[in-house]
């Protein structure tokens, strides 16, 4: 199969890009990934730093994730039924494990339940019109579910929003302690997850995988248009993207990060804002890549990019090694997490640019293919990680 750089670029800027936000789920309570004044209160570097956080990097590197997750589904669409089926189950029962064992902010499973549901859309549908118009409507449906979510919720803050003292003590013992006190404590949340994406979620990531998978059939984010056109295009979705996003980021500041109003409603600005955003970051990147397509740091970021998986993978054994075995968990303010984040992301790029000096795959990619060719019966000794 035919590998496009600028994509995997893409993708390794997606996968360095959602550590940004994730290190505050690893070395804090989870009340604190959308509520800054989860404390009850908010330093004023604790608030600049999740309004940055908010306006560049919250969801946008997920949904730019989920964009080239669904074009990838439509270059493996070929592949066949029992190929692809297999390679998503396999997914979904990674994640599972991942979920259980060692992080309770897995994705890897929605992506793969998802992807079982939205890759024959991508392989029935001809025209890439009639996709992106229903993935921005499955979008805009998980937009409309998380307003009606806000209309029933009550306006009392609950504990993953404001925890209480004894609620913060409980997670920072099970996540610190390990064991299976923790097993059950992300079994609940996985369950929890799931509902969600059933009611919420799941729309938007199946949205945006037909939107990525419609755009990569059309050849835009395969980078087949002209530099002029993606200038253009990086221009006007940003300003457009973060012209949406800001009035939520000021409204949730202004309230104080009020549940009543911040815990749903003025969500949906960033989640309104944030394909545009992430689709603008792609297009800046094809605008570069002319400039910055033969640079070292480009290559490497390339190698992250192949190696996503493995990549997102050592980023958790990475933080849950740091902060719940090192007993390092909620000792950090959010600004000095985010000065973690340089040097987890050297690991990231040393890793796989040595790694791939010598093997063609990523350890857990080649392990994904080969048993992807068992289950579904075909020999992989043409795949071998030499």
């Amino acid at each position: 199969m035919q590998r496009y750089l600028a994509l995997d670029f893409i993708r390794g800027c997606a996968i360095l890009g959602i550590l940004l936000l994730n290190i505050v789920a690893f070395g804090l309570p989870s009340a604190a990934y959308l509520n800054p004044a989860w404390q009850g209160s908010v330093s004023l570097s604790d608030a600049w730093t999740w309004a940055m956080m908010d306006a560049l990097a919250q969801l946008k590197f997920l949904t730019l994730f989920a964009l080239l997750f669904g074009a990838g589904l439509a270059l493996q669409s070929a592949r066949g039924t029992r190929w692809i089926t297999a390679r998503l189950t396999l997914l979904v029962l990674l994640g599972f494990t991942h979920a259980v064992f060692l992080w309770d902010g897995d994705i890897l499973l929605d992506y793969g339940v998802i992807g079982l549901i939205v890759w024959r859309m991508l392989r029935d549908v001809p025209s890439n019109r009639a996709l992106l118009q229903t993935g921005a409507l499955l979008y805009l449906m998980g937009c409309g579910a998380l307003l009606a979510f806000g209309v029933v919720s009550s306006p009392t803050a609950p504990q993953n929003w404001l925890p209480g003292a004894a609620t913060l003590e409980y997670e920072h013992f099970w996540k610190v302690q390990g064991g299976w006190e923790a097993v059950q404590n992300r079994l609940q949340q996985l369950s929890s997850g799931l509902m969600a994406l059933a009611a919420q979620y799941g729309w938007q990531l199946a949205g945006l995988m037909l939107i990525g998978g419609a755009l990569l059939r059309s050849g835009w984010l395969k980078g087949e248009f002209s530099v002029q056109h993606y200038r253009r295009a990086a221009a006007l979705l940003l300003t457009v993207g973060w012209l949406i996003a800001l009035p939520g980021i000021v409204g949730q500041w202004w309230l104080a990060w009020d549940f009543r109003y911040s815990g749903f409603y003025l969500q949906l600005p960033r989640d309104l804002a944030s394909p545009l955003i992430s689709l603008g970051y792609a297009a800046l990147c094809f605008a570069l890549w002319p400039h910055i397509g033969a640079t070292r740091i480009s290559r490497a970021i390339q190698c992250v990019g192949r190696m996503a998986l493995s990549n997102y993978l050592l980023q958790t054994l990475i933080c849950t090694t740091l902060f719940y075995r090192f007993d390092l968990f909620m000792k950090f303010d959010r600004l000095t997490l985010l000065a973690l984040v340089p040097a987890i992301w050297l690991v990231n790029i040393l890793f796989s640019v040595l790694w791939l000096r010598t093997f063609r795959q990523g350890p857990m990619e080649w392990l994904w293919r080969q048993l992807t060719h068992k289950v579904a019966g075909k020999s992989a000794a043409s795949s071998s990680i030499r």
